[in-house]
């Protein structure tokens, strides 16, 4: 019986491989939510009972003012906070000016959509829905065609010739070169940022701020912290070029972290942990199309080590053979 279990379990192995991750995924998304609600409903629950509290102190000392006319008054102005369009305090920015607009078509090019602004009305809704039909896939081919540009430049020719300058093994070294990556774009497009934003916007903290910058550049955007939308005119005199900037932002931002998403996968060690869980036509598949990429962009010997010179200088003093690169010019001859 046991025999029986193993071949089997040997011969679906990639099928139990999936299985296992689907649970694993389920768990994690399970064991999510429920962190989230343990550690979100007690303020929810706290923030209802405050809000209550305040309605009933505000009825009880404006007698004037029935139930049902407050009711109205806050579902009103929810509505339009929807929209977003506030009553509270001095805010007279538009938000559909030329500026503000560009930054709402970039976010919903970019699928960020914070949702702080929607098109009021029924032509602006019909249009967003044709402009993004075209625009998303536009914006995903244009993303793709600067990310694969820069890849070149700093992932995918260091790696064809550094591992063989430094005599290092070349999935080693795709490693280092991507923690090293990821190190950089953290610094670049979430540290200092957070730390500007935290100067600028007055109600933030850093840990907001920081929150702003990664939740806007994975596309989340959740949109309960937006940029230039908590202080009035006065406290910002620039806040076109302000959001103009924010734009640039959000636009660069998402180029370096597809970068280092792009650079991710192409590890080796992610290639070979993806292979687990293919079919065996696809793993055959997946190394030809390895093996076509190999001889397009040959590496010279992509994951041998070379020795050093002192290492070779005595491999010869024992008699040996020194260590030489085979080239395609040694391969007709012989």
């Amino acid at each position: 019986m046991g025999g029986v279990c193993a071949r089997f379990a040997e011969d679906h192995r990639p099928l139990l491989n999936f299985a296992l991750l689907v649970l694993a995924y389920v768990a994690y998304v399970l064991v999510g939510a429920g962190i989230f609600s343990a550690v979100e409903l007690p303020y929810e629950i706290q923030l209802r009972d405050e809000l209550e509290a305040t309605r009933r102190d505000f009825l009880a000392n404006n007698t004037c003012v029935s139930d049902a006319s407050l009711q109205e008054l806050l579902a009103r102005t929810l509505k339009a906070n929807n929209y977003g369009v506030s009553v509270v305090g001095k805010r007279t920015h538009r938000n559909w000016d030329f500026v503000s607009s560009l930054f709402f078509t970039s976010t919903v090019l970019t699928t960020t959509g914070y949702g702080h602004t929607v098109p009021l009305s029924d032509e602006g809704k019909a249009f967003c829905i044709f402009y993004s039909v075209v625009g998303i896939p536009l914006t995903l081919f244009f993303l793709s065609a600067v990310v694969q540009r820069v890849m070149m430049l700093v992932t995918r020719r260091p790696l064809a010739h550094i591992p063989r300058r430094w005599a290092v093994s070349k999935a080693k070294f795709a490693a280092i070169h991507a923690a090293v990556l990821a190190g950089v774009v953290a610094l670049v497009v979430l540290i200092i940022p957070a730390w500007i934003f935290f100067t600028i916007e007055q109600d933030w903290n850093y840990l907001e701020s920081l929150y702003f910058c990664f939740i806007s550049l994975t596309t989340i955007g959740l949109g309960d912290y937006v940029p230039g939308e908590s202080h009035s005119t006065e406290d910002n005199p620039h806040r076109q070029l302000y959001k103009l900037a924010i734009t640039s932002y959000l636009l660069l931002g998402l180029v370096c972290m597809l970068v280092l998403m792009e650079t991710c996968v192409e590890l080796p060690q992610m290639r070979r942990l993806r292979q687990r869980f293919y079919w065996d036509d696809l793993r055959e598949l997946d190394a030809e199309t390895a093996v076509i990429i190999e001889r397009e962009h040959p590496s010279d010997a992509c994951d041998r080590v070379i020795p050093s010179v002192s290492e070779q200088a005595d491999t010869m003093r024992n008699g040996g053979r020194p260590y030489m690169l085979a080239s395609p010019l040694n391969g007709k001859l012989n």
